[in-house]
């Protein structure tokens, strides 16, 4: 075991373990820390904790220091600074008639570099654009393109749930989405009903998937062959997310379905996997089944 903190460069971005040096850090305060990119400062989301060491990616690498006054002023700072660097690149996008859309600028922690992400359906020759910019901030510039959903995250917005967005609030990364996981989850497969403000099928559909999957398979498919306390039925209705079954009995066909939840019923035959109305040859087919059981 070894202890680790964990800390994030963005809001909801990626955790990244460090060593803490034996120092002993609170959620919200920030530290100093090597990276790749150069000197960077990082705030703490995770405080001191043992973890396994097959789930670190050695060499773990240590915390410099933890930040202090012209540290958090320099944050501050850079903070400003990426304002005016913003307004001034959508200027020189304009001059230059760059079909791209400038979504974010983001300083390093030590001012060597100015890195400018941007969208575009295409590739974009900027690099008069790139001259522009070294010319007025005299440093390193770089320019990132990025994706509709990087773009959402770095944004933020209101999803139609009216809860900020997912990426921009907690999900540290994105995982692939497709239309299969809202079919089981029982959603219409129109796009425009299940994408987010991004255009692309929405984040939730897959982080309720695990849950939606393990639910379907311990709840009955409609059209299944039921033994409940009142004799054996068919399942005309099942809601996986309550537990709950609308079942016909055998015994009373003609009587409004009785409801039960899926520790009361034992099933005896599945019927087919389906997130659709079932047709009404389907039921059919399942009471000739449920005599055949007799």
């Amino acid at each position: 075991m070894t202890e680790v903190i964990g800390v994030r460069f963005k809001n909801a971005g990626k955790i990244y373990y460090f060593d803490p040096v034996g120092q002993q850090l609170r959620k919200g305060d920030y530290v100093i820390v090597d990276t790749a990119k150069g000197t960077e400062c990082a705030e703490v989301t995770m405080e001191n904790k043992q973890v396994a060491d097959n789930t670190i990616i050695q060499p773990l690498k240590t915390i410099t220091r933890v930040a202090g006054k012209e540290d958090l002023r320099r944050m501050r700072e850079n903070a400003q600074k990426e304002k005016k660097a913003f307004s001034i690149c959508q200027e020189k996008i304009a001059k230059h008639k760059l079909d791209m859309k400038l979504t974010g600028v983001e300083y390093a922690f030590d001012q060597s570099k100015i890195l400018f992400f941007f969208t575009s359906d295409g590739r974009v020759d900027f690099r008069d654009l790139v001259k522009d910019l070294a010319a007025e901030f005299r440093t390193r510039i770089e320019l990132r393109q990025i994706g509709v959903r990087d773009e959402a995250k770095m944004l933020g917005g209101l999803g139609i749930c009216g809860q900020p967005f997912c990426c921009s609030r907690f999900l540290d990364e994105f995982q692939p989405v497709s239309i299969k996981m809202a079919k089981e989850q029982g959603l219409s497969p129109n796009p425009v009903k299940i994408s987010g403000a991004c255009g692309r099928l929405m984040c939730c559909l897959k982080y309720e998937h695990d849950t939606y999957e393990q639910l379907i398979k311990e709840t009955p498919n409609q059209g299944s062959v039921v033994l409940t306390p009142d004799g054996k039925g068919i399942v005309v209705e099942a809601n996986v997310l309550t537990g709950k079954l609308k079942v016909r009995v055998d015994k009373n066909p003609d009587m409004t379905p009785a409801v039960y939840t899926v520790s009361q019923v034992k099933v005896l035959s599945r019927g087919a996997h389906s997130n659709h109305r079932r047709k009404p040859q389907d039921i059919i087919d399942a009471y000739d089944q449920l005599q055949n059981l007799e």
